[in-house]
């Protein structure tokens, strides 16, 4: 077989594809990444607006915390129930035809509300179409793309696409704050939609599924034949899940994880906003400050990715827990009407934090599961999605129930200080001369 040729500037040239050397400006693999960024950013547009709509909800239709709850519960459910199919299909149909068609189930559930009257409606629009679709561009849409087309700087990769997800908050946050302070939650819902739409042709003409679809080796690595299709996606999903379970090291990692997810997506994320302006604090100000947290979060998660390059992940992951849950106990102290020095300092303490845990977990499951490395993960996903999804409808039914979402942050910082136990007991994987893996 001989590489595509790609119009490109020589520059460096790249021995490992067959067919004699070529010279290229940027690897390819920068580009996918780029797009992967990008998109990642548009699918993320969506999990600004929840934790913005329960007030206004709730105003205009009457449904309780809980309901509204529960509709992004079953988002968030599915989100990480879909993640390792997603990966499984992107192996069977390729990258770009899977987030194409994600994309499209995002922008049709978000449009689709618009014209909701009933509950279920929204636990149809947001929880299942919007939820299936995330999830087919989750955590696992950027495993699999750093292990095509990465064998250098893949710790670095994976923090800089974790950290899109906090470039989205960062955009929208405040974006559909402000629409719904003053045009209301319907247009804030067709900006997301539209948000979506935008980046299914950067994904179709951009994205390519392997590195040998253009001629080339993976960054620092060796050039290698496109494998074939892999059928039977979702059998192959669950067979890795089976194997997995089997593990020890499976159940810690997806146990630590799901407390990953229930102290960010299904807490603060959910219920921040809320909770502020139970207090007194403005949507807008309470949004802003979320925003803001996705400043840092992308300053965390890259250098989390480069500390995971270097350091023991497991002992990243232990700091990164006890250090959230610590800040968590203090939330309540910090909550009023006006932001204040110490609120602010959580906010950048909390994003420096938020998804730090991705690289150095991801990370763990490479060094334990090899090839189905990216499948796995997509299950350590599901169970950080499960956790977020019980935390988004409990913590409404706990506000219902007591008022306040004090009870919530003290539970979410001691299940953190378990986090940091669980990855502490899990056993490296060594080579054949005794040495330990470095993912």
């Amino acid at each position: 077989m001989n590489p595509t040729t790609e119009s490109a500037v020589p520059v460096a040239p790249l021995p490992n594809a067959p067919g004699g050397p070529r010279r290229w400006r940027v690897h390819r693999a920068w580009i996918v990444a780029a797009v992967t960024f990008v998109t990642i950013i548009g699918g993320a547009a969506f999990n600004s607006l929840p934790g913005l709509l329960f007030d206004p909800l709730q105003d205009e239709f009457g449904w309780s915390r809980g309901e509204i709850g529960l509709a992004v519960s079953i988002d968030m459910a599915l989100y990480g129930v879909t993640a390792p199919f997603a990966a499984a299909l992107m192996d069977r149909f390729g990258i770009r035809r899977v987030v194409a068609v994600a994309l499209s189930a995002v922008a049709a559930g978000a449009l689709a509300s618009v014209w909701m009257t009933a509950a279920w409606q929204l636990m149809l629009y947001w929880g299942v179409l919007v939820g299936l679709g995330t999830g087919s561009m989750a955590l696992a849409f950027s495993a699999t793309v750093t292990n095509r087309w990465f064998t250098a700087r893949r710790g670095l990769v994976t923090g800089v696409l974790t950290a899109a997800g906090a470039s989205g908050q960062l955009v929208f946050l405040p974006l559909c704050a402000w629409i719904v302070d003053r045009h209301g939650w319907r247009p804030a819902s067709v900006t997301v939609a539209l948000a979506a739409l935008v980046v299914v042709p950067f994904v179709w003409l951009l994205m390519r599924d392997h590195p040998a679809d253009v001629g080339l080796a993976p960054y620092g690595g060796e050039y290698t034949e496109k494998p074939a299709p892999v059928r039977g996606a979702a059998g192959r999903a669950v067979r890795v899940l089976f194997d997995a379970a089997r593990t020890g090291p499976f159940w810690l990692l997806a146990g630590s994880f799901a407390i990953c997810g229930a102290s960010t997506n299904g807490l603060i994320r959910t219920h921040f906003v809320p909770s502020a302006h139970d207090h007194g604090m403005p949507i807008t100000a309470a949004a802003s400050l979320l925003a803001v947290i996705g400043i840092f979060d992308i300053i965390g998660t890259v250098f989390s990715g480069w500390l995971t390059d270097r350091f023991d992940a497991r002992r990243l992951l232990a700091v990164y827990y006890a250090l959230r849950g610590v800040s968590l106990l203090f939330l309540p102290l910090l909550m009023q009407a006006t932001v204040e020095p110490p609120m602010v300092f959580f906010i950048v303490f909390y994003g420096l934090d938020w998804v730090a845990t991705v690289p150095p977990t991801l990370a763990l499951c490479r060094e334990q599961y090899g090839e189905d490395s990216a499948i796995v993960f997509g299950w350590v996903l599901a169970s950080h999605q499960v956790g977020a999804a019980l935390v988004a409808f409990l913590g409404g039914v706990a506000r219902d129930y007591f008022g306040t979402y004090n009870v919530v942050w003290y539970a979410a910082g001691a299940l953190c200080a378990v986090a940091a136990l669980m990855v502490l007991v899990i056993r490296r994987v060594r080579g054949p001369e005794g040495a330990a893996l470095v993912a």
